[in-house]
């Protein structure tokens, strides 16, 4: 897999959390969150089954967990500090769809993918598109890839630069 999927994936993995069970201190959190994706990591890696009550020493992070973390944190801040604005674009598209019901993984799914293709004109927006519709169905279900892609689609069409290329 690659770095940007995987640093998308811990994406969606702590837009949920944070979605579920917002926290006081985001600093904090991201910061318990990294060190709880790594002590996972490498306690799947020594034993093959993570033990709740176990304290791992955890090394240094690794080239490959900097470079996750370096793309995803961005990612996570500007969901969060521009997540009215995405959810009114959620809104606006989901026709005869309360927005509190739509399953909260493809809520999160889709909120990283407007925020990629409304502020991040680094990223094509079809890359934004594709992954989310991946990462859809990757943790929720098939018909979620479909759904997302539709909400997705909606919102690309707004969009007044070009879909398949960057600034």
């Amino acid at each position: 897999m690659g770095k940007r999927r995987e640093a998308r994936e811990r994406t969606v993995q702590f837009l949920f959390q944070h979605d579920l069970n917002p926290p006081a201190d985001l600093e904090l959190e991201l910061s318990t969150f990294w060190n709880s994706q790594r002590a996972t990591a490498i306690d799947d890696e020594k034993t093959g089954v993570a033990k709740w009550n176990e304290k791992i020493e955890l090394p240094p992070p690794t080239v490959e967990e900097s470079e996750t973390r370096l793309f995803a944190e961005p990612l996570i801040k500007g969901v969060l500090q521009h997540r009215d604005a995405i959810d009114e674009h959620i809104k606006k598209h989901c026709r005869n769809w309360d927005f509190n019901r739509i399953a909260v993984v493809d809520r999160n799914v889709m909120r990283l993918g407007i925020y990629e293709m409304l502020y991040r004109e680094d990223i094509p927006p079809v890359v934004s598109i594709n992954e989310a519709v991946d990462i859809a169905k990757k943790f929720s279900t098939e018909e979620s890839g479909k759904f997302v892609n539709g909400i997705l689609d909606r919102v690309r069409s707004e969009i007044l630069r070009p879909a398949r290329n960057t600034k």
